[in-house]
Formats: C-alpha cells, sequence, structure tokens
C-alpha cells in the first residue's frame, strides 16, 4: 500500500503572559522539602515559569494562528484538528463551547476535530502521530495538531519532577509538496508498559530505548545518527540521567529551556524545536528527534530538516 509523505510545517508556541521567577512560587520551599530536594537552584534548573491570565482555548487559538501564519496557510486549507490537553475545565456538557471558541478565534470553519487527553505530557506527540497517520493514508491532507495546558491550583505549580509553565504549541502536519520547506516526518514510535502508567511510576528508560529501536532501526539509522533530541523541560539532572541511560551524549540534549521556561507540559519538544531553529541549531538534511515519556509510555518522532533550495 503506497503511504502520502508526510511533513511537519510551521511550529510555533504562545506562553503564559506573566513571568514568574522560582522565589515568587510561595510554596517552593516547602514543596522541595517535602520532597526531600535540595533548595538548589542550578542543580535542578530552577529559573523562571510562565502563567496564563487568559483560557486555555485563547492561548490554542493564538499558537494556532501562529503556525498557519509560519507555515504559509490559509485557515480554510485546514481538514482537520487534533487538540490535546491533560484537563479541558469543566463537566462534558461544556466542551462543545470549548472547541466552538477555540476553532473560531483560530479561524477554523466546520473541520472534523479530534481530542487527545489521556496521553498525559506525551499528547502532543500521540497527537502528531494520529495526525501523520490520517495524512499518510490520505484521510486528511493538512491537520492542525495544538497543545494547551495550564496548572489549574496554583500549589501544583512545582511537583517531585518539575516546575510548570502554562504554554500552547502546535504544529501543521501536511502532505509533501503542499508547501515550501517544513520537516519531513521520518516516522513515530511508541512504546509503553501497561503495568507501569501508573503515575506513581518512574520514567523508564527501557522503554526510550524500545522505542528508540522501532524508530531508527526501519530506516537503518541508530542513535548516533540522530543530531539532537528534542526532550521533556523536566529537572535537570532527572532528564539528563534518563537520556544518557536511553543511549544519547550531553551534546544531543538541549536543557536551556529547563531554566527559561520549565516544563510546558506536552509541549516542551515543539518548543524546544522552535527555539533551536531560531538559535540555527537545526541543520539541513539532518534528524532530530522528539521525544518525551511519563510513567509506562514513550513516544518518539523522528524528523529530518529541509534541504536549503
Amino acid at each position: 500500500m503506497s503511504m502520502t509523505p508526510v511533513r511537519l510545517y510551521g511550529p510555533q508556541y504562545v506562553l503564559g503572559e506573566t513571568e514568574v521567577h522560582h522565589t515568587e512560587i510561595a510554596n517552593l520551599p516547602a514543596r522541595a522539602a517535602e520532597f526531600r530536594m535540595p533548595p538548589s537552584p542550578e542543580l535542578w534548573g530552577w529559573g523562571t515559569v510562565r502563567r496564563a491570565e487568559r483560557s486555555l482555548e485563547s492561548m490554542a487559538a493564538d499558537s494556532a494562528t501562529a503556525t498557519l501564519r509560519a507555515a504559509g496557510a490559509d485557515p480554510s486549507s485546514v481538514d482537520a484538528v487534533v487538540l490535546c490537553s491533560t484537563r479541558i475545565p469543566g463537566p462534558s456538557e461544556v466542551h462543545g463551547r470549548f472547541m466552538q471558541t477555540f476553532l473560531a478565534e483560530a479561524g477554523l470553519g466546520d473541520i472534523p476535530f479530534y481530542g487527545q487527553n489521556l496521553n498525559r505530557c506525551v499528547n502532543l506527540l500521540a497527537a502528531i502521530d494520529t495526525a501523520s497517520a490520517f495524512v499518510a493514508a490520505g484521510r486528511h491532507r493538512r491537520v492542525l495538531v495544538v497543545t494547551t495546558d495550564m496548572v489549574a491550583d496554583e500549589a501544583d505549580r512545582m511537583v517531585s519532577y518539575a516546575l510548570f509553565s502554562d504554554a500552547a504549541a502546535s504544529c501543521l502536519i501536511a502532505a509533501e509538496g503542499d508547501t515550501d520547506g517544513g520537516y519531513e516526518v521520518v516516522g513515530c514510535a511508541t512504546a509503553q508498559n501497561r503495568l507501569g502508567l501508573d503515575h506513581s511510576n518512574e520514567i523508564s528508560a527501557d522503554l526510550a530505548r524500545a522505542a528508540n529501536d522501532r524508530l531508527l532501526a526501519p530506516v537503518g539509522m541508530k542513535l548516533g545518527d540522530v543530531a539532537g533530541l528534542l526532550h521533556a523541560n523536566i529537572f535537570k539532572p532527572v532528564v539528563v540521567m534518563k537520556e544518557l541511560q536511553a543511549g544519547f551524549t550531553p551534546a544531543q540534549l538541549y536543557t536551556d529551556n529547563i531554566t527559561r521556561v520549565g516544563h510546558c507540559f506536552a509541549a516542551d519538544p515543539l518548543i524546544n524545536l522552535v527555539d533551536r531553529a531560531a538559535l540555527g541549531e537545526i541543520e539541513p538534511g539532518r534528524h532530530y528527534m522528539l521525544a518525551a515519556a511519563v510513567a509506562g509510555q514513550r513516544i518518539g518522532v523522528l524528523l529530518r530538516g529541509a534541504q536549503r533550495p
């Protein structure tokens, strides 16, 4: 069966409007003591986070609009939306209004939309996988992928593995040739252990190695062929330890955003891709991996940078 080649266009993100230094998080000392973490900002990568004053749907629409602008795509050309969030407020009766508001503010019409919310902080990569499958199979030609999240209770802005920012991020998954540039979606892969899905379990380096193999082996690549990993912005020693255990080298990691923005739920890999590209660190023709993990699950997306004309 012939599959349509797929590309990722226009990755963009928006952050909460208010910058909050970690010393302004009222319960941080108490939470650090609770988690038995020495109060060492340099060690953990504590810096600043962002707090949103606007709604989840407004952040999502702003990011989506920025993506379509960056991709040179008119909203009317979008065939479908995959929107993901760890928590849409309210009962199911208000979810229709949520999507109604998002679609209107993003300038989108009566197009199919799909919700992705059970994958926690790998929601975005699961959504990219879903959208890529839609496009490859010819079900849709242009799918807008959006993730949007914010801390529900300020008391939970710090958890045992991260400081959270409110943010949204998005990209357009489309058939190759629809527009210039973008990233080739070489493949998507997931690994999971149903017995390890409970939140009390640790992130698994074994699952990361399995996902890496499923992603790279079919295209004859090894981990050393990946120019960079766009990973989650959880506490620095945690992400570095886990990714080194998975087989990556320090040179493949990018930890600056842990201090700059903290953990933006599922948006981290795309945020890191955007920022590294802005720094000139994404080279044409080289391969980059978006990856994230939660307890019991790891997802990776392999991208190839567009060659210069």
